[in-house]
């Protein structure tokens, strides 16, 4: 699964591979940097920690990855 989201504060899209064939959970901000995570549920909490959808140009395409990787959270009762 692969996400594209442009940013607001930058020309370079943002990246979300959750790759469960290859083990690749990856986030590129919009900086050009990354981040590596172990599992999806990781890269998932650390999306839902510091992004937010006012952060893109399109705040629906962010809140419908949001829904399709929520898939990879605990679900709490």
């Amino acid at each position: 699964m692969e996400f594209l989201l442009k940013a607001k504060d930058n020309a370079y899209p943002c990246e979300v591979t959750i790759d469960e064939d290859n083990g690749r959970y990856m986030i590129r901000k919009s900086d050009s940097s990354g981040e590596v995570f172990n599992s999806p549920k990781e890269l998932v909490a650390w999306i839902l920690e510091n992004w937010q959808s006012g952060d893109f140009i399109d705040q629906e395409q962010f809140e419908s990855m949001l829904k399709e990787i929520q898939v990879y959270l605990p679900i709490i009762h």
